[in-house]
């Protein structure tokens, strides 16, 4: 995008940082295509979507650029159609957008399928209020909502070829620009976004952040082989890791041997970065890691099939039954390092494993359609031989002795958990894989015949128990196949000796509740949770952000974990502000391990990309990760004072889609105090035990908020936690962490020790004290910044990093010096004392995101 235009359009839309409670349509800044929000929660989305012959995917790139205040355009090629597409955007009045689409075919394609754009609608956080959209007659676009209320209507002129609900469901509507062949010429589409009077058009993302003068901004601010402050002493206690005997699950908290009760705060490696990464590398990643205040590292994507070498060896490997004894070396010495820093291991057993002809796989030619290798996630559930061979992975990866720590994987106290599979439910995602019109009929006739022998068992109507898409019936006989394979290998790792908790797989991807019942065969319920930007925008009255779904995995009597959380598309220019929003709530909700996504996932040993992956390199992110780990490490936040029980009926539970996605009672819950979720006692899953949970408020409306309709803001009953979703900030307030974050600009935030003015529309600020004592008494104390920081372009380093601008005053002890901590030294900088405070002036200069006043 163009920066220069984006100064221009800064400098002219006063007022553009802050959001709106209600309704509002804006350009999304990917592709230049609608988005319509309520309370920061998008209701509508929208990307282009194109194919050629044979419905394979013809990727439409794009180039979005601001070119004056509400004035964009768009361009891209479509390679794969020889199609030019360029569009110019505007804002005809204060409640519309136009875009001319101009499309330019270089050479007619007789057999393509055709391609248009794909709208998306939330008909589950915002059908009640809006209804489903229709289509206008004679293809001229469509229109969502209530005629006498809200309402939004796209028209394009000339009428399209077609316009289409895809498969019915009117969640999606597909408007095509061309249907069926593609013929050489251009065409011109103009398409208008109208709302009424209540959907005000908003500023884009970039104009709402302003000016990235990049020029300015100093680049390098990180060094990644070193850390920007020392956290290690939170770890020193640990060395070597598992000195404290086996982890344990008690009741709903995870306790060593000895009795020492533990949270783990983490983040991933993954992928090449295990295989990849230098001897001295690790040792000196692994130092870093423990620098940055983490204690648990994930080690994942170990077999997936993108990954060369992966634990198989290399690509061409014919079968998946043997380990890489080579490359088992290289996950010893992580392991090893890790373990010296007082770092303790997660292992997942089977991540992106793709099996092939020679793993002698029943019916391996049905599920690979001819390829030479094939998914098992899904199959699993009904494939016996795919558990077999599950089973054999996981003897000779548990049973495997580490050279460096003379110990076999599972009796390694320093290996905290493991996990079964990832992201590989059948109660939300991989049921349908299974279903009679996939194509997999010997799969789908084992599915067919369990569900029925299911049904017949329980009385339940034969039809709707295998119908995976619907709740009700299917639900309950879903989380008994999935509990049954989870039962089968776990026994099995418990035969081999693995001593240490077990995770089933992760509730994701928009899961509803009647996902967990299964997840309760392990030890930890897993969670994975991903956001966008401007999450601390979202209204937990409207919708979910990502917080929300982390806490409605939490399920009563049960430790919890939330083993990948993130925000994307990179670079997502608030990210900073994640990491003390999420450790916060993470304390406050008394989460058990609470682990980022992902530290690397290529060798950081000479970094040369910039990813949503690769946290090490990224100063954004860096920037406020070690004051996520020290508050959630120390529990300088409290624990909620109370807790509130969500107890649905079974009809509710099972018969309903019920998730963040549709419960305000959830979403508004968490804001404020501890959230769990009671699983309902049901004769058909006579294995779901009922669960010991702390007395609480107990509520069985899943969709009354527990917030004022009209609030826009709310405060954990502790006092410390604070959102202003219509402002877009978020607060902490405690004695040894204080910090403000989101849109703060223009605003003068007090807190108890500190006061925070910035004049940069969007930033973080935060101080604690680093000797464990209140601000107000230290004599150490760290100063985390955090702001936009983004690759020189896409992917590509340096990064160059936004300076954090304003005035930040520290009431603390007299006699303290300031000092900023770069990438090769702590430098003192001048700071005013007066009236027993610091008055730190934040500008352009300090080059760093790291101070400290000792």
């Amino acid at each position: 995008m163009s920066f220069r235009a984006i100064a221009l359009a800064a400098c002219l839309l006063p007022g553009i940082a802050t959001a709106s409670a209600g309704w509002t349509t804006r350009v999304d800044e990917e592709q230049g295509l609608p988005v319509v929000s309520k309370g920061g929660v998008a209701a509508l989305t929208s990307s282009f979507a194109f194919w050629s012959k044979g419905w394979a995917w013809a990727a439409q790139p794009t180039h979005f650029n601001v070119i004056g205040p509400y004035r964009y355009t768009v361009t891209g090629r479509n390679e794969a159609l020889a199609l030019n597409l360029t569009a110019q955007v505007n804002k005809p009045s204060p409640t519309a957008l136009r875009w001319q689409f101009d499309l330019s075919a270089q050479k007619t394609m007789p057999d393509a399928i055709g391609g248009g754009i794909v709208f998306k609608f939330d008909l589950a956080a915002l059908g009640a209020e809006l209804g489903e959209p229709e289509l206008l007659p004679g293809n001229g676009g469509w229109r969502w909502g209530r005629a006498d209320g809200t309402y939004f209507e796209m028209r394009f002129d000339p009428a399209l070829p077609r316009i289409h609900f895809e498969r019915g469901q009117k969640s999606e509507i597909r408007a095509l620009f061309y249907d069926g062949a593609i013929r050489e010429g251009t065409r011109r589409y103009v398409a208008t976004l109208r709302a009424s009077g209540d959907g005000q058009v908003e500023a884009s993302i970039p104009e709402r952040f302003g000016l990235p003068d990049m020029a300015t901004w100093p680049s390098d601010i990180l060094d990644w082989r070193t850390s920007p402050v020392d956290l290690s002493f939170l770890n020193a206690a640990e060395k070597p890791a598992g000195k404290h005997g086996f982890l344990t699950v008690v009741q709903d908290k995870l306790i060593f041997e000895d009795g020492t009760e533990v949270r783990f705060w983490g983040t991933n490696l993954s992928g090449p970065a295990l295989f990849q990464t230098s001897r001295k590398g690790v040792r000196e990643q692994a130092r870093r890691l423990s620098q940055l205040g983490f204690n648990l590292v994930r080690l994942h994507h170990h077999d997936s099939l993108w990954v060369a070498p992966n634990i198989f060896g290399a690509r061409g490997v014919t079968d998946t039954r043997s380990l890489d004894q080579r490359l088992l070396d290289q996950l010893d010495w992580w392991i090893k390092c890790l373990r010296d820093e007082g770092i303790y291991l997660w292992l997942d057993l089977h991540v992106g494993r793709q099996l092939k002809r020679g793993d002698g796989i029943t019916d391996f030619d049905e599920i690979s359609r001819g390829r030479a290798t094939t998914d098992l996630k899904g199959y699993n559930y009904v494939n016996a031989s795919i558990r077999e061979a599950m089973k054999r992975f996981n003897e000779a990866y548990v049973s495997h002795l580490n050279s460096h720590t003379g110990l076999r994987y599972k009796d390694d106290p320093a290996i905290a958990a493991m996990l079964l599979t990832n992201e590989n439910d059948v109660t939300h995602h991989f049921g349908n894989a299974l279903l009679p019109d996939k194509a997999v009929p010997r799969h789908s006739a084992i599915y067919m015949s369990e569900a029925a022998a299911f049904a017949k068992k329980h009385d339940l109507p034969r039809d709707a128990t295998w119908r995976s898409w619907e709740h009700g019936p299917s639900k309950l006989f879903l989380n008994d196949l999935e509990f049954r394979f989870n039962r089968e290998m776990i026994a099995h790792l418990r035969s081999l000796g693995v001593k240490v908790p077990i995770v089933t797989t992760s509730t994701w991807g928009r899961n509803t509740l009647a996902s967990l019942p299964a997840l309760t065969a392990g030890d930890i319920v897993d969670v994975h949770a991903y956001g966008g930007v401007n999450e601390l925008e979202k209204s937990p009255l409207v919708g979910p952000n990502l917080m929300h779904w982390m806490a409605s995995a939490q399920v009563a009597g049960k430790p919890l974990s939330v083993s990948e959380w993130n925000v994307e598309r990179f670079p997502v220019p608030d990210r900073h502000a994640i990491p003390l929003y999420i450790a916060a709530y993470g304390r406050l909700q008394s989460w058990n391990a609470v682990v980022q996504y992902a530290y690397a996932q290529r060798a950081p040993d000479s970094p040369t990309t910039a990813s949503n992956w690769h946290a090490f390199n990224d100063p954004a992110l860096l920037g406020t990760l070690p004051a996520a780990a020290l508050l959630y490490r120390r529990g300088d936040v409290q624990s909620a004072r109370l807790t509130y029980l969500l107890a649905l009926s079974k009809e509710q539970f099972f018969g309903q889609p019920i998730s963040p996605d549709h419960s305000a009672a959830l979403r508004t819950i968490a804001e404020q105090h501890r959230l769990l979720i009671a699983l309902p006692q049901v004769t058909e899953l006579s294995w779901l035990a009922p669960a010991k949970h702390p007395q609480g408020v107990t509520i069985s409306d899943p969709h009354r908020p527990l917030v004022d309709p009209e609030a826009h803001a709310a405060s954990s009953d502790t006092g410390e936690l604070r959102r202003n979703w219509q402002e877009g900030f978020f607060t902490i307030d405690t004695p040894r962490t204080q910090a403000a974050m989101g849109w703060i600009g223009g605003r003068q935030i007090r807190l108890s020790s500190i006061e925070v003015s910035s004049s940069l529309p969007n930033a973080t600020v935060a101080v604690q004290s680093l000797d464990h004592k209140p601000i107000s008494e230290s004599r150490k104390i760290l100063i985390s910044l955090g702001a936009r920081s983004l690759p020189t372009s896409t992917g590509e380093l340096p990064f160059r990093s936004e300076p954090v601008a304003g005035r930040l005053v520290i009431r603390a002890q007299k006699g303290l010096r300031l000092f900023k901590n770069t990438s090769t030294r702590e430098e003192p900088i001048s700071v005013t004392f007066a009236s027993g405070e610091y008055r730190i002036l934040l500008d352009k200069d300090i080059g760093t995101y790291w101070l400290v006043l000792q």
